[in-house]
Protein backbone atom coordinates (compact mmCIF):
# COMPACT_ATOMS: atom_id res chain seq x y z
CA UNK A 1 0.00 0.00 0.00
CA UNK A 2 1.09 3.42 -0.68
CA UNK A 3 -0.09 7.10 1.24
CA UNK A 4 -0.40 10.62 -0.20
CA UNK A 5 -2.01 12.04 2.52
CA UNK A 6 -4.44 10.72 5.21
CA UNK A 7 -7.71 13.25 4.93
CA UNK A 8 -9.87 10.99 3.57
CA UNK A 9 -13.01 8.87 4.88
CA UNK A 10 -12.75 5.20 5.34
CA UNK A 11 -15.16 4.51 2.25
CA UNK A 12 -15.60 0.81 3.13
CA UNK A 13 -18.76 0.25 5.45
CA UNK A 14 -19.35 -3.62 6.10
CA UNK A 15 -22.53 -2.70 8.43
CA UNK A 16 -26.11 -4.85 8.03
CA UNK A 17 -27.79 -3.60 5.05
CA UNK A 18 -25.30 -0.51 4.62
CA UNK A 19 -25.03 1.01 0.79
CA UNK A 20 -21.71 -0.19 -0.22
CA UNK A 21 -19.29 2.91 -1.97
CA UNK A 22 -19.56 0.71 -5.15
CA UNK A 23 -22.27 -2.06 -5.86
CA UNK A 24 -20.40 -4.57 -7.89
CA UNK A 25 -22.40 -7.28 -9.76
CA UNK A 26 -25.86 -7.67 -9.61
CA UNK A 27 -26.29 -6.57 -13.23
CA UNK A 28 -28.49 -9.29 -13.83
CA UNK A 29 -30.72 -9.40 -10.67
CA UNK A 30 -31.28 -5.22 -11.29
CA UNK A 31 -32.38 -5.78 -15.30
CA UNK A 32 -34.73 -8.95 -14.26
CA UNK A 33 -36.83 -6.44 -11.65
CA UNK A 34 -36.97 -3.58 -14.66
CA UNK A 35 -38.35 -6.33 -15.56
CA UNK A 36 -40.87 -6.98 -13.51
CA UNK A 37 -41.86 -3.06 -13.10
CA UNK A 38 -42.49 -3.52 -16.67
CA UNK A 39 -45.55 -6.13 -15.92
CA UNK A 40 -49.41 -4.33 -16.31
CA UNK A 41 -51.07 -7.77 -14.85
CA UNK A 42 -48.71 -8.61 -12.32
CA UNK A 43 -47.84 -12.87 -12.87
CA UNK A 44 -44.43 -12.36 -11.41
CA UNK A 45 -43.69 -11.08 -7.81
CA UNK A 46 -40.12 -11.33 -6.51
CA UNK A 47 -37.91 -13.09 -4.43
CA UNK A 48 -34.43 -12.06 -3.47
CA UNK A 49 -32.60 -14.84 -1.07
CA UNK A 50 -28.86 -16.24 -0.11
CA UNK A 51 -27.13 -16.72 2.71
CA UNK A 52 -26.29 -13.54 5.38
CA UNK A 53 -23.56 -11.15 3.76
CA UNK A 54 -24.71 -11.87 0.25
CA UNK A 55 -25.59 -8.19 -0.13
CA UNK A 56 -29.83 -9.23 -0.18
CA UNK A 57 -30.72 -6.03 2.00
CA UNK A 58 -28.40 -3.58 -0.11
CA UNK A 59 -29.87 -4.68 -3.09
CA UNK A 60 -33.51 -4.18 -1.98
CA UNK A 61 -32.09 -1.24 -0.95
CA UNK A 62 -31.33 -0.42 -5.25
CA UNK A 63 -34.40 -1.60 -5.91
CA UNK A 64 -36.24 1.54 -4.44
CA UNK A 65 -34.69 4.19 -6.04
CA UNK A 66 -35.58 2.08 -9.38
CA UNK A 67 -39.33 1.61 -8.71
CA UNK A 68 -39.56 5.03 -7.76
CA UNK A 69 -38.14 6.33 -10.94
CA UNK A 70 -40.42 3.93 -12.66
CA UNK A 71 -43.33 5.95 -11.19
CA UNK A 72 -44.48 3.06 -8.60
CA UNK A 73 -44.96 3.76 -4.98
CA UNK A 74 -42.72 1.86 -2.40
CA UNK A 75 -44.54 0.05 0.97
CA UNK A 76 -41.75 -1.75 2.82
CA UNK A 77 -40.29 -2.85 6.65
CA UNK A 78 -38.31 -5.22 7.87
CA UNK A 79 -40.71 -8.14 9.03
CA UNK A 80 -40.30 -9.21 12.81
CA UNK A 81 -41.01 -12.39 13.94
CA UNK A 82 -44.02 -10.00 16.13
CA UNK A 83 -45.91 -8.96 13.09
CA UNK A 84 -45.49 -12.89 12.15
CA UNK A 85 -47.46 -13.81 15.38
CA UNK A 86 -51.35 -13.16 14.40
CA UNK A 87 -53.28 -12.26 10.95
CA UNK A 88 -54.08 -9.26 12.33
CA UNK A 89 -50.61 -8.27 13.48
CA UNK A 90 -49.72 -8.46 10.22
CA UNK A 91 -52.44 -6.71 8.44
CA UNK A 92 -51.79 -3.95 10.83
CA UNK A 93 -47.89 -4.22 9.89
CA UNK A 94 -49.06 -3.67 6.19
CA UNK A 95 -51.69 -0.75 6.67
CA UNK A 96 -49.46 0.96 8.93
CA UNK A 97 -47.11 0.87 6.14
CA UNK A 98 -49.36 1.72 3.63
CA UNK A 99 -50.49 5.07 5.42
CA UNK A 100 -46.91 5.99 5.29
CA UNK A 101 -47.34 6.29 1.08
CA UNK A 102 -51.26 7.42 1.24
CA UNK A 103 -51.55 10.22 3.73
CA UNK A 104 -48.92 12.08 1.91
CA UNK A 105 -51.48 12.08 -1.05
CA UNK A 106 -54.83 13.57 -1.59
CA UNK A 107 -56.42 10.85 -2.42
CA UNK A 108 -60.39 10.58 -1.58
CA UNK A 109 -63.42 13.08 -2.30
CA UNK A 110 -66.43 13.78 -0.51
CA UNK A 111 -69.62 15.92 -1.49
CA UNK A 112 -69.64 18.31 1.28
CA UNK A 113 -72.65 21.09 1.17
CA UNK A 114 -71.42 24.52 0.82
CA UNK A 115 -73.29 26.67 3.54
CA UNK A 116 -74.11 30.42 1.84
CA UNK A 117 -75.49 31.65 -0.76
CA UNK A 118 -76.96 28.98 -3.42
CA UNK A 119 -76.27 26.01 -0.75
CA UNK A 120 -74.36 24.06 -3.79
CA UNK A 121 -71.87 20.91 -3.19
CA UNK A 122 -68.44 20.80 -3.62
CA UNK A 123 -66.05 18.26 -3.68
CA UNK A 124 -63.26 18.37 -0.48
CA UNK A 125 -60.40 16.01 -0.52
CA UNK A 126 -57.92 14.29 2.37
CA UNK A 127 -55.17 12.12 2.91
CA UNK A 128 -56.16 8.50 3.27
CA UNK A 129 -54.09 7.73 6.40
CA UNK A 130 -54.22 5.19 8.93
CA UNK A 131 -57.10 5.65 10.31
CA UNK A 132 -58.75 5.64 7.53
CA UNK A 133 -57.29 2.42 6.47
CA UNK A 134 -58.19 0.94 10.11
CA UNK A 135 -61.88 1.72 9.28
CA UNK A 136 -62.22 0.02 6.16
CA UNK A 137 -60.66 -2.81 8.12
CA UNK A 138 -63.06 -2.87 10.70
CA UNK A 139 -66.25 -1.96 9.01
CA UNK A 140 -65.66 -5.14 6.50
CA UNK A 141 -67.42 -8.39 7.47
CA UNK A 142 -65.72 -11.23 7.19
CA UNK A 143 -62.42 -13.20 7.90
CA UNK A 144 -59.11 -11.09 7.94
CA UNK A 145 -58.12 -12.16 4.55
CA UNK A 146 -61.58 -9.86 3.42
CA UNK A 147 -60.87 -7.15 5.72
CA UNK A 148 -57.02 -6.53 4.81
CA UNK A 149 -58.25 -7.05 0.65
CA UNK A 150 -60.63 -4.57 0.96
CA UNK A 151 -58.42 -1.85 2.44
CA UNK A 152 -55.83 -3.01 -0.55
CA UNK A 153 -58.86 -2.57 -3.10
CA UNK A 154 -60.31 0.65 -1.48
CA UNK A 155 -56.27 2.52 -1.55
CA UNK A 156 -56.23 1.40 -5.22
CA UNK A 157 -59.33 2.62 -6.40
CA UNK A 158 -58.50 6.31 -4.58
CA UNK A 159 -55.22 6.12 -6.59
CA UNK A 160 -56.18 4.66 -9.80
CA UNK A 161 -57.51 8.23 -11.23
CA UNK A 162 -53.52 9.06 -11.35
CA UNK A 163 -50.90 8.07 -13.38
CA UNK A 164 -49.22 5.58 -10.61
CA UNK A 165 -48.17 2.00 -12.37
CA UNK A 166 -48.75 0.30 -9.26
CA UNK A 167 -47.38 -0.07 -5.38
CA UNK A 168 -44.11 -2.33 -4.46
CA UNK A 169 -44.56 -4.07 -1.14
CA UNK A 170 -41.40 -5.07 0.03
CA UNK A 171 -40.05 -6.89 3.18
CA UNK A 172 -36.80 -7.87 4.53
CA UNK A 173 -36.17 -10.78 7.03
CA UNK A 174 -39.41 -12.51 5.00
CA UNK A 175 -37.95 -15.91 6.39
CA UNK A 176 -39.85 -14.36 9.35
CA UNK A 177 -43.12 -15.14 8.23
CA UNK A 178 -44.48 -18.14 9.57
CA UNK A 179 -47.73 -19.98 9.61
CA UNK A 180 -48.74 -21.28 13.25
CA UNK A 181 -51.30 -23.56 13.12
CA UNK A 182 -51.54 -25.00 16.49
CA UNK A 183 -52.74 -21.43 17.29
CA UNK A 184 -54.83 -21.18 14.07
CA UNK A 185 -52.84 -18.36 13.19
CA UNK A 186 -52.00 -18.16 9.56
CA UNK A 187 -50.07 -14.83 8.65
CA UNK A 188 -48.11 -16.35 6.09
CA UNK A 189 -50.89 -17.89 3.83
CA UNK A 190 -53.10 -14.92 4.68
CA UNK A 191 -50.28 -12.77 2.64
CA UNK A 192 -49.89 -15.37 -0.33
CA UNK A 193 -53.80 -15.55 -0.60
CA UNK A 194 -54.47 -11.44 -0.92
CA UNK A 195 -51.55 -10.22 -2.86
CA UNK A 196 -52.63 -13.95 -5.28
CA UNK A 197 -56.43 -12.81 -5.04
CA UNK A 198 -55.71 -9.11 -5.72
CA UNK A 199 -53.24 -9.82 -8.69
CA UNK A 200 -56.13 -12.22 -10.63
CA UNK A 201 -58.30 -8.81 -10.42
CA UNK A 202 -55.53 -6.90 -12.29
CA UNK A 203 -54.46 -4.55 -9.46
CA UNK A 204 -50.66 -4.19 -9.66
CA UNK A 205 -49.30 -4.93 -6.46
CA UNK A 206 -46.38 -6.47 -6.56
CA UNK A 207 -44.71 -8.13 -3.58
CA UNK A 208 -40.89 -8.32 -3.14
CA UNK A 209 -39.59 -10.30 -0.43
CA UNK A 210 -36.10 -10.73 0.99
CA UNK A 211 -35.05 -13.41 2.98
CA UNK A 212 -32.77 -16.73 3.70
CA UNK A 213 -32.78 -19.60 1.57
CA UNK A 214 -35.22 -21.09 4.01
CA UNK A 215 -37.93 -18.63 2.70
CA UNK A 216 -39.05 -19.81 -0.97
CA UNK A 217 -39.30 -23.52 0.54
CA UNK A 218 -41.70 -22.24 3.07
CA UNK A 219 -44.00 -20.80 1.13
CA UNK A 220 -44.43 -23.37 -1.35
CA UNK A 221 -44.89 -25.60 1.88
CA UNK A 222 -47.94 -22.81 3.02
CA UNK A 223 -49.59 -22.54 -0.72
CA UNK A 224 -48.09 -24.71 -3.67
CA UNK A 225 -49.44 -21.90 -6.13
CA UNK A 226 -45.96 -20.14 -4.55
CA UNK A 227 -43.71 -21.44 -7.27
CA UNK A 228 -45.84 -19.70 -9.81
CA UNK A 229 -46.42 -16.46 -8.00
CA UNK A 230 -42.55 -15.90 -7.73
CA UNK A 231 -39.71 -15.13 -9.54
CA UNK A 232 -36.79 -16.34 -7.57
CA UNK A 233 -33.31 -14.63 -7.34
CA UNK A 234 -30.75 -16.41 -5.58
CA UNK A 235 -28.20 -14.27 -5.05
CA UNK A 236 -24.18 -15.56 -4.37
CA UNK A 237 -20.82 -15.04 -4.02
CA UNK A 238 -19.36 -12.27 -6.43
CA UNK A 239 -16.88 -13.58 -9.32
CA UNK A 240 -13.32 -12.92 -9.40
CA UNK A 241 -13.57 -9.86 -11.38
CA UNK A 242 -16.69 -8.06 -9.41
CA UNK A 243 -15.12 -8.79 -6.10
CA UNK A 244 -11.60 -7.00 -7.50
CA UNK A 245 -13.82 -4.03 -8.01
CA UNK A 246 -15.58 -4.10 -4.91
CA UNK A 247 -12.00 -4.21 -3.47
CA UNK A 248 -10.64 -1.39 -5.63
CA UNK A 249 -13.48 0.95 -7.24
CA UNK A 250 -14.01 2.96 -3.59
CA UNK A 251 -9.86 3.88 -3.50
CA UNK A 252 -9.84 5.07 -6.55
CA UNK A 253 -10.51 8.99 -6.47
CA UNK A 254 -7.58 11.00 -6.57
CA UNK A 255 -7.66 12.03 -2.98
CA UNK A 256 -7.59 8.65 -1.52
CA UNK A 257 -4.18 7.61 0.46
CA UNK A 258 -4.26 3.92 -0.29
CA UNK A 259 -3.74 1.85 -3.10
CA UNK A 260 -3.54 -1.59 -2.32
CA UNK A 261 -0.97 -4.01 -4.08
CA UNK A 262 -2.30 -6.74 -6.25
CA UNK A 263 -0.83 -9.37 -3.19
CA UNK A 264 -3.20 -7.68 -1.05
CA UNK A 265 -5.83 -7.01 -3.49
CA UNK A 266 -6.08 -11.27 -4.18
CA UNK A 267 -5.30 -11.72 -0.58
CA UNK A 268 -8.95 -10.34 0.58
CA UNK A 269 -10.69 -11.70 -2.27
CA UNK A 270 -9.12 -15.37 -1.32
CA UNK A 271 -10.25 -14.79 2.26
CA UNK A 272 -13.78 -12.85 1.81
CA UNK A 273 -14.49 -15.70 -0.77
CA UNK A 274 -16.93 -12.97 -3.21
CA UNK A 275 -18.93 -12.26 0.00
CA UNK A 276 -19.85 -8.32 -0.31
CA UNK A 277 -20.02 -8.06 3.30
CA UNK A 278 -16.42 -9.90 4.58
CA UNK A 279 -15.06 -7.41 1.41
CA UNK A 280 -16.24 -4.33 3.30
CA UNK A 281 -14.99 -5.85 6.59
CA UNK A 282 -11.39 -6.79 5.55
CA UNK A 283 -11.13 -4.04 3.16
CA UNK A 284 -12.05 -1.53 6.01
CA UNK A 285 -9.62 -3.23 8.21
CA UNK A 286 -6.97 -2.63 6.36
CA UNK A 287 -7.85 1.20 5.43
CA UNK A 288 -7.95 1.81 9.50
CA UNK A 289 -5.10 -0.09 10.25
CA UNK A 290 -2.81 1.25 7.68
CA UNK A 291 -3.83 4.91 8.28
CA UNK A 292 -3.55 4.82 12.24
CA UNK A 293 0.24 3.19 11.78
CA UNK A 294 1.20 5.51 8.81
CA UNK A 295 -0.34 8.39 11.56
CA UNK A 296 2.05 7.36 14.45
CA UNK A 297 4.86 6.67 12.38
CA UNK A 298 5.13 3.35 12.77
CA UNK A 299 6.34 0.52 10.05
CA UNK A 300 3.18 -0.02 7.63
CA UNK A 301 2.01 -3.36 7.15
CA UNK A 302 -0.93 -5.19 8.32
CA UNK A 303 -1.66 -8.46 9.51
CA UNK A 304 -3.90 -10.68 7.82
CA UNK A 305 -4.24 -12.89 10.55
CA UNK A 306 -5.65 -10.20 13.42
CA UNK A 307 -8.28 -8.75 10.28
CA UNK A 308 -9.10 -12.71 10.55
CA UNK A 309 -9.50 -13.13 14.30
CA UNK A 310 -11.41 -9.92 14.42
CA UNK A 311 -13.81 -10.95 11.47
CA UNK A 312 -13.98 -14.74 13.80
CA UNK A 313 -14.51 -12.85 17.16
CA UNK A 314 -17.28 -9.93 15.48
CA UNK A 315 -19.32 -11.84 12.88
CA UNK A 316 -18.58 -16.35 13.97
CA UNK A 317 -18.47 -16.25 17.45
CA UNK A 318 -21.76 -15.00 18.18
CA UNK A 319 -22.91 -17.90 16.76
CA UNK A 320 -21.35 -20.51 17.83
CA UNK A 321 -21.08 -19.66 20.91
CA UNK A 322 -24.87 -20.69 20.21
CA UNK A 323 -24.33 -24.11 19.40
CA UNK A 324 -24.24 -27.19 22.25
CA UNK A 325 -20.73 -28.88 22.68
CA UNK A 326 -22.65 -31.93 21.07
CA UNK A 327 -23.82 -29.79 18.22
CA UNK A 328 -20.29 -28.32 17.90
CA UNK A 329 -19.10 -32.00 17.32
CA UNK A 330 -21.93 -32.22 14.65
CA UNK A 331 -20.73 -29.14 12.75
CA UNK A 332 -16.37 -30.06 13.18
CA UNK A 333 -17.76 -33.35 10.95
CA UNK A 334 -19.69 -31.59 8.57
CA UNK A 335 -16.81 -29.16 8.41
CA UNK A 336 -14.49 -32.15 7.37
CA UNK A 337 -16.41 -33.25 4.40
CA UNK A 338 -14.81 -32.42 1.25
CA UNK A 339 -18.27 -30.53 0.02
CA UNK A 340 -18.52 -28.73 2.95
CA UNK A 341 -19.42 -25.72 1.70
CA UNK A 342 -21.98 -27.13 -0.70
CA UNK A 343 -24.86 -29.57 0.02
CA UNK A 344 -24.04 -32.57 2.23
CA UNK A 345 -26.70 -35.53 3.01
CA UNK A 346 -27.59 -36.70 6.40
CA UNK A 347 -25.61 -40.09 5.50
CA UNK A 348 -22.26 -38.42 4.36
CA UNK A 349 -22.16 -36.71 8.32
CA UNK A 350 -23.09 -40.11 9.74
CA UNK A 351 -20.31 -41.97 7.61
CA UNK A 352 -17.70 -39.67 8.64
CA UNK A 353 -18.59 -39.27 12.17
CA UNK A 354 -17.72 -43.03 12.58
CA UNK A 355 -14.19 -42.31 11.40
CA UNK A 356 -13.61 -39.06 12.83
CA UNK A 357 -15.48 -39.19 16.39
CA UNK A 358 -15.02 -42.37 19.42
CA UNK A 359 -18.61 -41.64 19.81
CA UNK A 360 -20.24 -41.03 15.73
CA UNK A 361 -23.73 -39.91 15.50
CA UNK A 362 -26.29 -42.18 14.26
CA UNK A 363 -28.44 -41.01 11.15
CA UNK A 364 -31.41 -40.48 13.35
CA UNK A 365 -29.35 -38.31 15.87
CA UNK A 366 -27.72 -36.48 12.67
CA UNK A 367 -31.46 -35.24 11.19
CA UNK A 368 -32.39 -34.25 14.93
CA UNK A 369 -29.75 -32.45 15.13
CA UNK A 370 -29.85 -30.57 11.69
CA UNK A 371 -33.44 -29.54 12.61
CA UNK A 372 -31.98 -28.18 15.75
CA UNK A 373 -29.00 -26.29 14.01
CA UNK A 374 -31.92 -25.26 11.06
CA UNK A 375 -33.89 -23.51 13.88
CA UNK A 376 -30.65 -21.93 15.05
CA UNK A 377 -29.94 -20.10 11.77
CA UNK A 378 -26.78 -22.30 11.14
CA UNK A 379 -27.36 -25.04 8.50
CA UNK A 380 -31.14 -24.85 6.17
CA UNK A 381 -32.49 -27.52 4.21
CA UNK A 382 -32.92 -27.62 0.74
CA UNK A 383 -35.90 -28.63 -1.47
CA UNK A 384 -33.74 -31.77 -2.03
CA UNK A 385 -33.46 -33.32 1.23
CA UNK A 386 -30.10 -31.86 1.11
CA UNK A 387 -28.61 -29.66 3.92
CA UNK A 388 -25.80 -26.61 3.46
CA UNK A 389 -24.32 -24.35 6.24
CA UNK A 390 -26.24 -21.07 6.52
CA UNK A 391 -23.95 -19.12 7.68
CA UNK A 392 -21.60 -17.85 4.53
CA UNK A 393 -17.53 -19.26 5.18
CA UNK A 394 -18.51 -21.08 8.57
CA UNK A 395 -16.57 -24.11 7.54
CA UNK A 396 -13.44 -22.20 7.15
CA UNK A 397 -14.24 -20.59 11.19
CA UNK A 398 -14.91 -24.63 12.62
CA UNK A 399 -11.78 -25.38 10.82
CA UNK A 400 -9.70 -22.58 12.42
CA UNK A 401 -11.31 -23.32 15.43
CA UNK A 402 -10.41 -27.06 15.16
CA UNK A 403 -6.91 -25.91 14.33
CA UNK A 404 -6.85 -23.86 17.45
CA UNK A 405 -8.30 -26.65 19.77
CA UNK A 406 -5.37 -29.03 18.45
CA UNK A 407 -2.53 -26.23 19.03
CA UNK A 408 -3.43 -26.34 22.80
CA UNK A 409 -3.33 -30.08 23.48
CA UNK A 410 -0.45 -31.13 25.30
CA UNK A 411 2.35 -32.67 23.67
Amino acid sequence: MSASGYSFENPFRPGAGHMPPYLAGRTEELDDFRKALRQKTILENVILTGLRGVGKTVLLETFKPIARQAGWLWVGQDLSEAASLTEQNLSERMMADLAVVTSGLLLRTEKQLQVGFGGREVEASHPLGYDDLRSIFDKTPGLVSDKLKAVLLSVWEALSPGNTPGIVFAYDEAQNLADHAGKGQFPLSLMLDVFQSIQRMGVPYMLVLTGLPTLFPKLVEARTYTERMFHVLFLTQLNDRDSRDAITRPIEGENCPIAFKEKTVERIQKTAGGYPYFIQFICREYFDTWLNQHRSGQEMSVSSADILRKLDTDFFAGRWSRATDRQRELMEVIASLPNCDSEFTVQEVADLSKTLLDKPFSRSHVSQMLVSLSQAGLVYKNRYGKYLFAVPLLSSFIKRQMQEQRSMLPV
